[in-house]
């Protein structure tokens, strides 16, 4: 949130990927990236992953917390099983209060802004604990747990369980539900974040719909792969026919639970 522009702020992110890159190289670490762009190098904590990323910040001529922010895919459905979250890397398996504790840990120490699927899929009381723990101070997005889904989303409102959804046009089939599955979130007071997918081409519909709806946010993939970089330039162009209409989302676009 440091940009007033978003040509500004994809040069910002462009900037740090390449010093991210330059970090991990140094510290003899993978650098070849996976298929939505990003790296994926053997770390020893999650915090570490979170600290490379800081440093490149830094070294990129940022100031985290500023300039950049953070904001994090937990994928909780992936490291669950029999009721408890496994940090493998960590030795530790933990309950999903104790989850919730120790994402709020992170938000406390590192400059997270936004959360994603922090807890599994269908832990629902988890995640009306997690909202009500932390949704006031930063975005809870929910992908796995609502899959562009209205009748899963219309339960996430009722229940407060989170305050913003992830949107994937395939998952929900059309966009005419896919709109409504947006204007149902924003009726909520909820956030909306567009989302590409795993296996994704070089299709630019989301980068257009994202403007469109006035989402100001977007989670597309790494400054890397052409499938990727092609909704940035997308969004590049629509900037550039915008002119001086065009406005870049501030923080306040995140959800919040009031």
């Amino acid at each position: 949130f440091g940009a007033t522009t978003f040509s500004e702020a994809l040069r910002m992110g462009t900037e740090i990927f390449h010093h991210l890159k330059s970090v991990l190289k140094s510290k003899g670490m993978n650098t070849a990236v996976g298929d939505e762009g990003g790296f994926a190098p053997n770390l020893s904590s999650n915090e570490e992953a979170v600290e490379v990323i800081l440093e490149a910040i830094e070294k990129a001529g940022y100031k985290a917390g500023q300039d950049i922010y953070l904001a994090l895919d937990v994928a909780a459905s992936e490291i669950y099983d029999n009721g408890k979250y496994n940090l493998d890397s960590e030795g530790r398996s933990l309950s999903s209060n104790e989850m919730v504790d120790y994402l709020g840990s992170l938000i406390k120490k590192y400059p997270i802004v936004s959360i994603e699927d922090g807890l599994h899929e269908d832990d629902w009381d988890g995640w009306n604990h997690m909202t009500a723990e932390l949704g006031s101070t930063i975005q809870i997005v929910g992908d796995d747990l609502t899959v562009t889904n209205i009748t899963r989303l219309q339960r996430a409102i009722d229940e407060n369980s989170m305050n913003s959804i992830l949107i994937k046009l395939n998952q929900i089939g059309t966009v005419t539900e896919t709109i409504q599955a947006v204007e149902l979130a924003r009726n909520a007071g909820f956030g909306a974040v567009i989302s590409h997918r795993s296996g994704e081409t070089e299709d630019t519909t989301i980068a257009d719909l994202s403007v469109a709806m006035g989402m100001g946010q977007i989670k597309t993939g790494s400054a890397s792969r052409t499938d990727r970089i092609c909704k940035y330039n997308q969004l590049l162009r629509i900037e550039e026919e915008l002119g001086s209409d065009a406005t870049l989302a501030n923080i306040g676009v995140l959800g919040k639970s009031k």
